[in-house]
């Protein structure tokens, strides 16, 4: 038997009748959705029906009824891989990326919820202004490294200390972690308290074991670090998984009080002078 002939239409029917298959053995149903709509802070949570299928993450259903039912509806996104952190919402409820929560995840006879964050200025719809972020990180003292180790300019530094702040590095500025925070989100101190975010920031300096310079003044007067009271929330939202309470946020905790609240180390640095930092990632 010879092949279809192209021309005849054949292989295009067989690829037709192809999909058609595969789109059948694909479940589909029917979901209701509330989405926030509205502008500055104003709005209400409203309506939308769509079809859906296995597989199908928020942000496809949020984008299909941006499309077929509220061309106006304000979302942010990019990737859609999980990377770039630009479709952070809330969905029923809880700090969420939209383009990696998967609908088979969510309660099947409940309508989804999809709100924006509410630790930063509404803009319009889904949209927040997250610019207070970008504000934050310059005040933060950058990266001090020690003179090279070696004539050619180059460091030796244990793997032992990479490992330790690597973890650190996988961030990707979803910002979920400060939205969930309850200092940013309902006590609104965003002038005295930097959030999870930049007190990851300030760990990967501070432990990284080429960097020279002290922030523990500025983590207590200037960051709020008093402010957290390790509810480990941050932690629990992160889709990095990076275990922000426990591996950057507690040692920083220690290193003040070790410096303002440690009565005996008080007593060790008026005898001894003030300790310098050393590049060991221990200082």
């Amino acid at each position: 038997m010879s092949a279809p002939d192209i021309r005849d239409g054949g292989a295009v029917d067989a690829y037709t009748a192809a999909q058609t298959a595969q789109d059948a053995a694909v479940g589909h149903q029917s979901r209701n959705f509330r989405l926030w709509r509205g502008a500055d802070g104003v709005g209400e949570l409203r309506d939308y029906t769509t079809e859906t299928n296995d597989g199908m993450v928020v942000l496809d259903a949020v984008q299909q009824i941006q499309a077929e039912q509220a061309n106006d509806l304000a979302v942010r996104w990019n990737c859609k891989a999980g990377k770039c952190g630009s479709c952070s919402a809330e969905i029923n409820g809880k700090p969420k990326l939209m383009c990696m929560t998967r609908l088979d995840d969510l309660p099947l006879g409940e309508p989804v919820t999809v709100e924006p964050m509410r630790a930063f200025p509404h803009v319009r719809d889904l949209v927040t202004d997250v610019s207070w972020n970008f504000r934050v990180k310059p005040r933060i003292t950058p990266f001090t490294p020690r003179a090279p180790d070696a004539p050619d300019g180059t460091w030796r530094i244990d793997q032992h200390d990479v490992d330790r702040v690597q973890e650190f590095r996988k961030c990707i500025e979803c910002f979920l972690c400060q939205d969930v925070c309850h200092v940013l989100r309902d006590h609104h101190l965003h002038e005295e308290f930097v959030g999870p975010r930049y007190l990851v920031y300030a760990a990967a300096l501070e432990m990284h074991p080429l960097d020279t310079a002290d922030r523990t003044t500025e983590l207590k007067e200037q960051f709020g670090i008093g402010y957290c009271n390790i509810t480990k929330c941050c932690t629990a939202v992160c889709p990095e998984h990076i275990t922000i309470t426990d591996n950057a946020i507690i040692p920083l905790k220690e290193r003040v009080v070790d410096r303002y609240y440690d009565p005996l180390a008080a007593l060790v640095r008026l005898v001894r002078g003030p300790r310098r930092k050393t590049g060991d990632g221990n200082g």
